[in-house]
């Protein structure tokens, strides 16, 4: 598994789960879209949904680990 692979299969999951927005699936990957040098001070967008978002994919990993997959 990559760095890369890692965030590919997290994209995926978060996406097919259809619980998140998408844009807040992209920012937490840290995709830039449009301006920038907006985009590089602004990093609040979507916080609270990606913290949540991000809860639920780690509560995911333990999971799988859990059942030594």
């Amino acid at each position: 598994m990559t760095a890369h692979g890692f965030r590919s299969m997290a994209s995926t999951l978060l996406n097919e789960s259809s619980k998140w927005n998408p844009d807040a699936i992209e920012a937490a990957l840290a995709h830039k879209v449009g301006n920038t040098t907006r985009a590089t001070y602004n990093r609040g967008t979507y916080w609270n949904g990606r913290v949540e978002m991000m809860q639920w994919w780690s509560d995911w990993l333990d999971e799988l680990r859990a059942k030594g997959a």
